[in-house]
């Protein structure tokens, strides 16, 4: 074994690097929608994606989301408030502005969605996301096509955001009526984190050892990676390749 330290940011990228390669990405880029809804981690996804496919100009991350966790007394003024739309790839092709809602109801089996979250029980391979919209946002819209069509949900998520317990006894409490602050809403979909994308990118098997940090280092997660030497050292490559990714900005 030997351990690796990601901070969140080269998570994301990480993960962003693993999604653009993903099977299931590459064959609805060939034929089918392909939604990625707007979230820090998910453009980080939707950089790799469009660079992939020639399609990166004029997209930025920045904006691209629309709940936002920062400190107290934050200046959310500060920062980019304007949503320029998801990102929805139709047969290989970038549809500029478009978001899930304008194509929701045209998804079909064999399509995909991405979509974020904010809590990843990693053990049991569940995540939950926070609703702040009362008729159930970007998520309620994904679900409907995914339990009502077999459209495929992929829940890119940091392991930044792992919590005890399962999904579904936290949102019960949290959704309780006496209960304050957020609602949460699980997600029926496949969770794919930095373990995933160490695994489909080198071959590696990655474990959750430590975490923690200062000095940027904060959220940090360390990995330790086993595998045969080839594939330690292409992990090893791959994570040096994004040492310098800097703080996540939006």
């Amino acid at each position: 074994m030997k351990q690796f330290l990601l901070t969140p940011s080269m998570s994301k990228r990480l993960i962003g690097k693993a999604m653009g390669v993903h099977p299931a990405i590459q064959a609805v880029l060939e034929k089918g929608t392909l939604v990625i809804i707007a979230g820090t981690t998910n453009g980080y996804v939707a950089e790799e994606i469009l660079e992939g496919i020639a399609q990166a100009e004029g997209f930025s991350r920045k904006g691209f989301r629309r709940g936002l966790v920062t400190p107290p007394d934050f200046d959310t003024d500060s920062v980019n408030s304007e949503l320029p739309g998801d990102v929805v790839i139709v047969d290989g092709a970038f549809q500029k502005g478009k978001t899930v809602f304008d194509v929701v109801d045209d998804l079909s089996a064999g399509d995909v969605i991405l979509k974020g979250a904010n809590a990843v029980n990693v053990e049991r391979g569940e995540a939950g996301v926070y609703i702040g919209d009362p008729q159930g946002g970007t998520a309620a819209a994904a679900i409907r096509a995914v339990v009502g069509r077999r459209v495929q949900l992929i829940v890119p998520v940091g392991l930044q955001k792992r919590v005890g317990g399962g999904i579904m006894d936290l949102a019960a409490k949290v959704n309780a009526p006496d209960a304050q602050g957020p609602c949460m809403l699980p997600l029926p979909g496949v969770v794919f984190t930095e373990l995933d994308s160490i695994r489909l990118l080198t071959g590696a098997a990655a474990t959750l050892i430590a975490a923690g940090g200062v000095y940027g280092a904060e959220g940090s997660v360390f990995l330790g990676i086993c595998g045969t030497p080839q594939q330690i050292e292409a992990a090893e490559k791959l994570i040096n390749s994004i040492a310098r990714e800097p703080p996540c900005e939006v």
